[in-house]
């Protein structure tokens, strides 16, 4: 078998302009992966370590040129000369010279991108699709090959489009019935009538990190009402063809253990927050609601699946952070019905398809997640197939990082009917 002989690494850009890392791994027979490394911007303190140099003089400290120098010369010499296939045990060689918690000494950022680069070399070298590469290492036992269903971002707010709307994500989820490229023609529909009825009502078009546009409008539930109008403009028929999810990111509205959002003139509690959720469901069928509640607030939470878990897809980010504990923790709680799988919230491919495993066993819906700051790498759709992942958030249905996802579905779609 292939085994690896050279591991070089590179600083690039993301699609916010700051600087991530672009691995190359070139092994014995030729064949060669290239990965590169998305980063968050709404990020969990449960999540993977980040390495970044902290130097003013360089984008804004943002550098990692550190990170590039411990895979150079602490991650390429411990792995040359290993079989490529052995995903397994080159991503626990990493976890292991790493030797922290959460991969804060040689950086997730480092680690990850090494992880993915082998993959897609190893994949080369078997002459496999990656999503079929990845697939050996998950139990595939009554876990069909599928498209996930995608889940377009396609108002953003929050942290993602600073200054608007509370709620970081307004989701339109196309109905499980439609293929994938159905509803990758619903979702540019939707997003095409979205924009002309932003114009004709005098509201911005300008976009968010993740490609949907951050209007100003006046309350979180304006954006809905304006969503479930152009849905039904276009004769789409809510809580039938189409669905609406949401992405509140709480933990970003959390202060003084309050929840503040400008629907309400006062803060509100976890149970005034939970009957606010419960009256949006009423009014337009939220099939999806992610981080409902911020990461510690447990009691929240479990109030939050008992109400609402029924009729809803009751979803963990911050609450989980693709971590085995922290998912473990959710399940005694009784917490939530579905997880996202962000594998840089780990840092390994290996440790990211272990939580998928993990999730599956419990039951959960898996939902793959791109992070805020994308690369033109697609890797992130070669997983969620592997994976057989319920969703896929990948943003709008426009930018060329997000797009590039898609696109990539709509191969795989392609390739798995020639199977």
């Amino acid at each position: 078998m292939a085994k690896i002989r050279q591991i070089t690494a590179r600083e690039i850009l993301n699609a916010k302009g700051h600087p991530t890392i672009e691995t190359t791994v070139i092994l014995t027979d030729g064949a060669i992966g290239i990965a590169s490394c998305p980063t968050g911007t709404s990020v969990g303190k449960y999540e993977a370590v980040e390495i970044r140099d902290q130097d003013l003089k360089r984008f804004q400290g943002l550098g990692v040129l550190n990170a590039i120098m411990n895979i150079e010369e602490i991650i390429a010499p411990a792995l040359i000369g290993m079989e490529a296939v052995k995903q397994p045990e080159i991503d626990k060689k990493m976890i292991g010279l790493d030797g922290t918690a959460n991969k804060g000494r040689l950086g997730a950022n480092a680690i990850l991108s090494v992880s993915m680069a082998v993959a897609k070399a190893a994949a080369k070298s078997s002459i496999l699709p990656l999503f079929l590469y990845l697939r050996e290492f998950i139990k595939q036992e009554n876990v069909p090959l599928k498209i996930p269903i995608p889940a377009f971002n396609v108002i953003n707010g929050g942290k993602h489009a600073e200054g608007t709307i509370d709620f970081q994500e307004f989701l339109v989820i196309p109905a499980s019935s439609k293929k994938f490229d159905e509803s990758l023609m619903i979702g540019t529909n939707v997003y095409a009538a979205l924009k002309k009825s932003l114009e004709t009502n005098n509201l911005s078009t300008l976009i968010g990190d993740e490609g949907g546009f951050s209007p100003k409008v006046q309350t979180n539930q304006d954006a809905l009402l304006m969503l479930k109008q152009v849905i039904e403009g276009i004769n789409l028929r809510l809580g039938f063809d189409v669905f609406l999810g949401l992405d509140a990111a709480s933990g970003n509205f959390f202060m003084d253990q309050q929840y503040h959002i400008r629907d309400k003139s006062i803060g509100l509690s976890s149970k005034d927050l939970i009957s606010f959720y419960k009256t949006l469901n009423n009014d337009y069928h939220l099939l999806y609601l992610e981080d409902g509640l911020a990461e510690d607030d447990w009691t929240g939470w479990s109030e939050l699946y008992g109400e609402m878990s029924q009729q809803t897809v009751i979803v963990g980010d911050d609450l989980t952070a693709t971590n085995p504990y922290r998912l473990q923790m959710a399940l005694d709680k009784k917490t939530i019905t579905g997880i996202i799988i962000k594998p840089n919230q780990i840092g390994t491919v290996i440790e990211a398809l272990a939580v998928v495993e993990m999730a599956r066993q419990a039951n959960l819906k898996i939902i793959v997640s791109h992070r805020s700051g994308e690369t033109n790498d697609d890797f992130i759709a070669d997983f969620a197939v592997a994976a057989s992942a319920d969703y896929v958030k990948f943003g709008a249905p426009a930018r060329g990082e997000r797009v590039a996802k898609y696109n990539r579905l709509l191969q795989i779609e392609k390739q798995i009917k020639s199977l």
